[in-house]
């Protein structure tokens, strides 16, 4: 559907609607925004709208941070231009005609208020169809497993900056595992390596949202 492959163009260039100048080869051009909606009024199901439209968008702008041809300037254009579009997208949702993955538990660690990279990460997987529960920053072990209790298939992801709060993600995951052992746990942020995410027993490290989102898709996909 060429209407998709164009919503796919919108996300991945960070074009979010008519009006936006951003990026200046597409100046008043339909954005994200509007192309939704048609899509819609063409009777494109929704969940074909996320999946091979948005989604595509997404996943190429994630390779493209990956490999350091775009930065974070324009990745948070990609994301605008994907929050305009799945603002109509949500009746379908929550009526279960569009189903997500799963449900990403997102938040910085105890100590830490950093949040640009973990930010990053949820917009990315919420670009790629999953849901995310995003606790913000200064989060305490607790207030994670409240949401494994609330939701028990979810997947915990942490993020840290700091290397002192580097101790507070390592009693989190022990503390987790120790109540919840088959809990799936990422980890990410500047300081952490995959030797740190072996030695506190956590179960993926990407230096990268894209490795993160691929590791996600891999799990719904076995």
């Amino acid at each position: 559907m060429d209407i998709l492959n164009k919503l796919a163009e919108c996300v991945e260039f960070g074009k979010i609607n008519k009006k936006s100048p951003y990026p200046p080869n597409m100046k008043d051009q339909d954005g994200a925004d509007e192309l939704t909606v048609q899509a819609l009024e063409m009777g494109i199901p929704a969940d074909d709208i996320l999946k091979k439209g948005l989604v595509v968008g997404m996943e190429k702008i994630g390779i493209k941070f990956r490999e350091n041809k775009v930065f974070v300037p324009q990745v948070l254009m990609s994301a605008k231009a994907m929050t305009a579009a799945t603002e109509h997208l949500k009746p379908y949702f929550l009526d279960g005609s569009v189903k997500r993955k799963g449900v990403v538990v997102m938040g910085t660690v105890a100590g830490d208020l950093h949040d640009i990279g973990k930010n990053i990460v949820a917009m990315m997987f919420e670009g790629n169809g999953w849901e995310v529960h995003d606790l913000g920053t200064d989060v305490k072990t607790e207030d994670f497993m409240a949401e494994i209790e609330k939701n028990p298939d979810c997947i915990i992801g942490m993020s840290a900056l700091l290397t002192t709060t580097m101790l507070n993600m390592e009693k989190s995951v022990n503390t987790i595992k120790e109540k919840y052992p088959e809990q799936k746990i990422l980890i990410g942020g500047a300081p952490i390596t995959d030797g740190f995410r072996e030695k506190i027993g956590a179960d993926f490290f990407s230096k990268d949202p894209q490795g993160a989102v691929e590791y996600l898709n891999n799990l719904v996909a076995v």
